[in-house]
């Protein structure tokens, strides 16, 4: 087993506004996705005002080698309140930028996502003025599903290809594909031209830097504005190994590959998540 190295031992550190936030979280039912993983730049990020909330939840229908959440069959059940919990607790939070992410939900017709719309729409019927980015799952490629999403009003259609191509059927579930996630990609900005579309890929999973470069050419050819890169940490014993821990400078090399290609954003660093700072792109940070 590999040594973590010291730029990824951190000291998770939970303040006053962290128990508020779990207290909240608890008493609406809801889960963020920062607090489920350990996400190290939980305090950052909430501090900024922005968190992601987890919907249709806690429980996926898929297996990906790399991920903590809990998996099994839902069987079709929704929490038909979570709309208006989730913004109870934004107002409670007091959140300028929203993330919702979800379960992949193979359980439903089509895969939750008018669920998501659902809590978008009444996000924005009480919320004018807040960011709205929707972290969706493929939907099995379904294109009503995903122009569903594209045309509710979010600010950011975020979906990950998680890995590179020759890596995919390893890391992630035998329903998810790597041409499949950059099919939703491009989908929804054809279906909406005005919005940011998002991706994020974890590396030191075996990956060369070839494959890399390549995966952000392909994402950036189906029109994604915003990347994040990290690294990949193995939650579990169960999970794939950590095969590299990749320095610091590496990071900051493919940023600027990244920014070369055209990306409006990048976030790259061992500790950047899919979400890691997710408002900067609005509040004129960039």
């Amino acid at each position: 087993m590999l040594k973590k190295p010291d730029w990824l031992k951190i000291k998770l550190e939970y303040n006053g506004k962290f128990q508020n936030v779990k207290e909240i979280l608890k008493k609406k039912k809801l889960f963020t996705v920062c607090e489920e993983a350990k996400c190290p730049n939980l305090n950052e990020c909430w501090s900024y005002g922005t968190a992601t909330i987890m919907i249709l939840g806690d429980m996926c229908t898929r297996g990906c080698k790399f991920c903590a959440v809990k998996t099994g069959n839902p069987k079709g059940w929704v929490d038909p309140l979570e709309p208006f919990h989730v913004v109870e607790t934004i107002k409670y939070l007091n959140l300028r930028y929203v993330v919702l992410t979800m379960v992949d939900r193979d359980d439903l017709v089509d895969g939750g996502a008018f669920h998501v719309y659902r809590v978008v729409n009444e996000i924005r019927r009480n919320l004018k003025d807040i960011k709205i980015e929707a972290l969706v799952g493929d939907f099995r490629g379904n294109k009503n599903s995903i122009s569903l999403i594209a045309n509710s009003e979010i600010d950011v259609f975020a979906h990950n290809v998680e890995t590179v191509e020759r890596l995919t059927p390893k890391v992630r579930d035998f329903r998810a594909s790597y041409k499949q996630s950059l099919f939703v990609l491009e989908y929804a900005k054809k279906v909406n031209p005005n919005i940011l579309t998002k991706s994020s890929i974890m590396i030191g999973l075996g990956e060369t830097e070839e494959e890399v470069i390549q995966t952000m050419r392909d994402l950036r050819n189906v029109g994604v504005d915003i990347i994040t890169i990290g690294q990949y940490l193995q939650p579990t014993k169960r999970h794939l190994p950590v095969v590299e821990y990749v320095p610091p400078y590496k990071f900051k090399w493919y940023k600027n590959r990244a920014l070369e290609l055209g990306f409006k954003e990048v976030f790259s660093g061992p500790l950047v998540r899919s979400s890691y700072r997710a408002e900067k792109v609005f509040y004129g940070e960039v």
